[in-house]
This record gives C-alpha cells, sequence and structure tokens, in this order.
C-alpha cells in the first residue's frame, strides 16, 4: 500500500497547478499526481493555435512543466496512468495497473472530455475529436494529405481550428447549427461580423445546418446534415463541446449534473477532497450565482488555490472575474465577464471595420460582461477593474 500525504488526479494545467500550489506551502508532504497522458502536463490551448500551424511544431512552448520540475520539487508522477476507483470513505484509490494509493487529501483535476454527437460513423478514421497533442499530431499529418476539411462546430475550439487550417491553405467548410459563430458569448451584431469575417477569409459557411451522420466504410468520405444535403469531404474536426470526467465520482456526492460541486475554497463536501478546473461547479463571488468555466486561465488559478488551501496553512477564497481569450487570423478577443445571458443592451466603442473595439454588455443597467478585440493586456486589466467596480466587487 502506497500513502500519500496529498494525491491529485488528473495531469492537465488544473492538476500541475495544485502540485505547485501544496509545494509552495508545504515543502515536505508526500504528492503524487496521476494523469492519463503520456506526457507531463502541457499548454493545451496551443493545439489549435500555433501547435497546428507551424511547420516545426513548438514542443518546448507547448509545455509547461517538464518532469525535472516535478523530481526537484520532489514529486511522484504517473503520467499514462488511470485511476479506476476511488474510495471515499477509506481515503484509497485504485490504480489502472491494480496499485492502491492511500491519502489524506486529494483533488480532482480531470478535465473534460468532447461530446460525441450520438449519429453514424462518428469513430471513421479521419474524424477528429481535437483534445490532446496526439489529436493534433494526427490532425497535422491528415491535413498534409487531406486538403479538404469539415469543422462541426460554432465555439471557441472550433473557430480557432478552423481559422488555423484556412491559414494553412486548406479548403475548410464549417457546419454550425446557430445563426452565427461564438453565439453562446456573442451579441446579435458581433456575432454575425465575425462569421461573415470568417466567410471573408475563404471558409465556407453553413450555417443553420446539423449535423446527421459520417459517411464512408473506413475513413470518412461525406458529411450528412439533416436537411438531406451531402458535403463531400477527407477529413472532419468535431467540436461540439466538452463534458466533465466524472465517471470515477459518479453517484457520489463529488459528482452533479453541473460538475463537482465545491465552496468558494474549491473544497467538495467531502472534506479534504477538492476540485478545480473544468469540474469545479463552484459559487461565484463576484458575478453571483454558481458556474463552472472551462478555460485554461480558470484551471490554472483554481489549481493554485486549492493547492494551497489543501495544505491547512491557507484559506484562500476563489474570487476572480471570469476571463479567457481566443486568436483567429488576425483577431484576439478576450473576454471579460458573464456572458451567459444574451445581452439587454450593447454600448460599442471602436469599429469592426477596423477590428478594434471594445463592447460593454448590459443586462438592464448592470453591467455584466466586456468583450475586447485587439486590445492591449493593459485594456484588458481595466476592464476587470472596471466589472468588480461596477458590481461594487
Amino acid at each position: 500500500m502506497i500513502q500519500r500525504d496529498y494525491l491529485v488526479i488528473g495531469s492537465g494545467i488544473g492538476g500541475a497547478s495544485v502540485c505547485e500550489g501544496v509545494r509552495k506551502h508545504d515543502k515536505r508532504g508526500t504528492i503524487t499526481i496521476v494523469g492519463a497522458e503520456i506526457m507531463p502536463p502541457y499548454n493545451r490551448w496551443l493545439l489549435s493555435k500555433d501547435f497546428l500551424r507551424e511547420k516545426t511544431p513548438p514542443l518546448k512552448k507547448l509545455a509547461h512543466f517538464d518532469q525535472r520540475w516535478f523530481d526537484s520539487h520532489k514529486i511522484e508522477t504517473r503520467f499514462a496512468t488511470i485511476v479506476k476507483q476511488f474510495n471515499i470513505e477509506r481515503r484509497l484509490a485504485v490504480l489502472g495497473n491494480g496499485e492502491s494509493i492511500e491519502f489524506t487529501k486529494a483533488c480532482l483535476a480531470m478535465g473534460s472530455r468532447p461530446v460525441r454527437p450520438p449519429v453514424a460513423g462518428v469513430n471513421l478514421g479521419n474524424v477528429i475529436y481535437l483534445r490532446t497533442v496526439r489529436d493534433a499530431l494526427a490532425l497535422r499529418e491528415m491535413a498534409s494529405i487531406e486538403r479538404t476539411v469539415m469543422v462541426i462546430g460554432g465555439g471557441l475550439l472550433a473557430c480557432e481550428a478552423a481559422a488555423s487550417l484556412r491559414m494553412m491553405k486548406l479548403k475548410v467548410t464549417m457546419m454550425h447549427r446557430n445563426a452565427y459563430l461564438l453565439n453562446r458569448y456573442l451579441d446579435s451584431q458581433t456575432g454575425p461580423w465575425l462569421t461573415d469575417y470568417y466567410a471573408k477569409h475563404g471558409i465556407t459557411m453553413l450555417i443553420g445546418e446539423s449535423l446527421n451522420g459520417f459517411e464512408g466504410k473506413t475513413v470518412l468520405r461525406n458529411i450528412q446534415t439533416k436537411s438531406g444535403n451531402r458535403v463531400p469531404a477527407g477529413l472532419a474536426i468535431v467540436a461540439c463541446g466538452a463534458e466533465p470526467n466524472l465517471d470515477l465520482v459518479r453517484n457520489t456526492p463529488l459528482s452533479g449534473p453541473h460538475g463537482s460541486p465545491v465552496t468558494e475554497y474549491l473544497e467538495t463536501e467531502e472534506k479534504g477532497i477538492f476540485a478545480v478546473g473544468d469540474l469545479a461547479f463552484y459559487p461565484d463571488r463576484i458575478m453571483g450565482g454558481v458556474r463552472r468555466q472551462t478555460h485554461w486561465e480558470n484551471a490554472r488559478a483554481q489549481g493554485l488555490i486549492a493547492g494551497a488551501n489543501m495544505t491547512g496553512k491557507k484559506r484562500i477564497r476563489y474570487e476572480q472575474v471570469p476571463y479567457f481569450w481566443t486568436e483567429m487570423f488576425d483577431l484576439r478577443l478576450h473576454f471579460v465577464g458573464d456572458f451567459s445571458m444574451q445581452p439587454t443592451r450593447v454600448d460599442l466603442r471602436g469599429t469592426y471595420a477596423k477590428k478594434k473595439f471594445l463592447a460593454r454588455y448590459y443586462q438592464g443597467e448592470k453591467l455584466r460582461a466586456i468583450l475586447l478585440c485587439n486590445q492591449t493586456e493593459r485594456e484588458v486589466e481595466s476592464a476587470k477593474k472596471e466589472l468588480r467596480q461596477a458590481l461594487g466587487k
């Protein structure tokens, strides 16, 4: 039986940051991090951007922590390893190889997995779900052979991947069932402008179309739409959202319909067990309500705080303005605040034509979010402060 003071399940940026947070406040406690991926934690957000586009993938830039960092901080790593059982009462985790780890405190940082649409052909060759570095490498190789690609979805990952592939001179089509791209975040003027921007960059837009299935014997040949169209494609990227990896703790208090419920300290109702990143369903002390975020910055910040809190030497609330960013073609968009509801009023400063603007989103008279296009980091930080002040925080 292996005994550890801290067990971190998940080796993405959230899990790595938990280790960093622990070590900052506890130099001696024993730590093991377990993760299914074969390599140390890396910057996943690069996979749909630079890593995909550059002729020589920036592997050094991709790495966030290398093995030497874990070794120098006396953290045991179990990469390419899964946890197949997690016993809350006994504080025991069973690994895929049969070994057992008895822990004092643990953090769930398993991240999320791509949603697979319930249609025929989802497992055909040349149908890619861009989540891991292996997926990105496979996509790069396929894109060098198949020059016609369909991107299914209209969210962040779909937009980033489509822009990168178009910049690589591929013939790209996007299929999105909603009226415009990034409809979860953008208002009814900015969204159509962005969709038109993609069309002007040579991407064929199938707006309002839904996926009905993939056709092919072993590899993809055509894509069926629910309206009855058959679109030829040698390669498809499916980016229809992600769902939290909660199978390990399903039917326990650590799993809920919206994620793993945690307190403002990122601790679950099981004392000593925490959750971060794509899993954590946390109370938002600034914007109000309870939310789950699936962005790199959130996982990074939560990991550091959860790690500190796990040591018992700190008691830090997670209270940050929701924030993420994306880049596509020559646009860099920053999202500050709560974009979960369509605004009742938009205050636009700047112009779409110049590709530089700032849009304030209001619900009634309350400022709820600020969208920035091609603005400086200083302006982004100012937007965060402005939103806090508007909310009296």
